[in-house]
């Protein structure tokens, strides 16, 4: 075995050790946090919220995704919880698409790399793309493929209870816990799987290699370099940086732009995660989306600036 290759080894082997830990507290934190902003929040409250009349719901949620720091995989939880508040479907989706690429680490780190320009163009693409794609899958009826344990909390199982069959009472701080962990003892497979092929991807694939298919000269750059960021799982402060190394090795600017949102708004990791949440229709959809989204903002980019 060269050098290089085992290099590869300890590149996928450190990726996939520190991606692990990092998603699997990062999930865990995120579900016991919905679980606290439930008890807190009522369910009709954020039904109202995200379920506005006149499309107001479409841009709050939006919004709302702007504003919240997580990345692809830490949205599932949140989406579990909305699902269990019963919000609108429509925005729920404009939320999962807009949440992990107009998040405020990737918008910051877009304006320093790229510019403002630039960051403007992403951010209204992202915004409007998500916002349309969320309108169109709610009265094109996707809401039927949500999987139906989806909208319902884990029960609590168990004999809490003395000799005399009373059951004690249990705090809320631990009720929420226990939801959070059956929730993640759910994903726990897909997240290790997830993880397990990006790593993979992210240790044996070159940037040279994607430079090099991905230039100005070749007419599918765009898609390709869209295709291409799907299972390249990378966090948000990675993507930025690596994109601008990839520019500076002859990637095209519209390629850069599809590269972007294709890894940051799908990645596999993800995408296996929303497999606990949704049937194999709604993945597809969620997938058609992100790829036009990718291609369209790549392409339209290309022919602006």
């Amino acid at each position: 075995m060269s050098s290089i290759d085992i290099n590869m080894v300890q590149d996928t082997l450190s990726i996939f050790a520190f991606l692990a830990v990092e998603l699997t507290l990062l999930f865990l934190l995120i579900s016991y946090l919905v679980g606290v902003l439930q008890e807190y929040i009522p369910p009709a409250k954020i039904q109202s919220i995200l379920s506005g009349k006149q499309g107001k719901g479409y841009v709050i949620a939006g919004f709302l995704g702007a504003i919240t720091p997580f990345c692809s995989c830490s949205t599932i939880p949140f989406l579990k919880g909305l699902l269990r508040a019963k919000a609108g479907f429509g925005p729920m989706m404009v939320f999962l698409f807009a949440s992990p690429l107009l998040n405020p680490i990737i918008i910051a780190l877009f304006a320093v790399t790229f510019g403002l320009q630039v960051t403007a163009f992403y951010f209204a693409m992202a915004m409007g793309v998500s916002v349309l794609a969320g309108y169109t899958l709610e009265k094109l009826g996707f809401d039927k493929y949500v999987k139906t344990e989806a909208y319902f909390e884990p029960e609590s199982k168990g004999c809490n209870s003395a000799c005399g069959g009373n059951k004690a009472p249990v705090s809320k701080w631990k009720r929420i816990w226990h939801t959070t962990w059956v929730d993640f003892k759910k994903v726990l497979p897909y997240l290790i799987g997830g993880i397990a092929l990006g790593s993979l991807i992210y240790g044996f694939m070159p940037s040279e290699f994607v430079a090099k298919i991905a230039n100005d000269n070749n007419p599918f750059a765009i898609p390709i370099a869209a295709i291409i960021g799907i299972p390249l799982y990378i966090r948000a402060e990675a993507v930025i940086p690596l994109s601008a190394a990839l520019a500076a090795k002859g990637m095209g600017l519209g390629a850069v732009m599809a590269l972007i949102i294709g890894s940051a708004g799908a990645s596999l990791t993800e995408v296996i995660l929303l497999k606990s949440i949704f049937k194999n229709p709604m993945i597809v959809a969620f997938l058609v989306v992100i790829l036009s989204m990718a291609v369209s903002a790549g392409f339209l980019y290309s022919a602006l600036f």
